[in-house]
């Protein structure tokens, strides 16, 4: 057994060096039809990103992963509760009181924003590109709920 753990300290050495470099890129989507229809990613919107991830490692035991840039130059800090669920904290908009917004994996972002519209939601962030495999749409649910929809196309 020690030799298995002494085969495995210079993958942390790995993962803290790329951390310490700043410079992390977005991680790849990996769609999984499979998971059509649940959450699988949950976005909070904070006033503070940085106060609400070092809160949530220390009172909730989530882990983090090297944090990537926005467009808008804000930072996303991707968190882990699970080795099967995640999302990320991200800077509020102006207009946006701090909040959550669950991501419901689709095969069709275009198609079910669509259907999400003509069945009464309202169109908050239209399909849009985040990376080259995905694309996220937020639509308001009758009753004021923000859902967010996400999928490769």
């Amino acid at each position: 057994m020690a030799k298995k753990k002494a085969a495995r300290k210079p993958a942390p050495k790995a993962k803290a060096k790329a951390k310490s470099k700043g410079k992390a890129k977005a991680p790849k989507s990996q769609y999984n039809p499979a998971l059509d229809s649940w959450i699988t990613h949950t976005e909070l919107a904070s006033t503070d990103p940085d106060a609400t991830g070092k809160w949530a490692a220390k009172v909730l035991g989530w882990t983090f992963r090297p944090s990537f840039p926005m467009p808008d130059g804000s930072k996303y800090l991707l968190f882990m509760y699970s080795e099967k669920g995640g999302g990320g904290i991200r800077v509020n908009d102006p207009q946006e009181l701090p909040g959550t917004v669950p991501y419901v994996q689709v095969g069709n972002v275009k198609k079910v924003f669509d259907k999400a519209i003509k069945a009464g939601a309202e169109a908050m962030m239209p399909p849009s590109p985040v990376m080259a495999d995905l694309v996220i749409a937020i639509v308001r649910a009758p009753g004021g709920v923000p859902i967010g929809l996400a999928g490769p196309k």
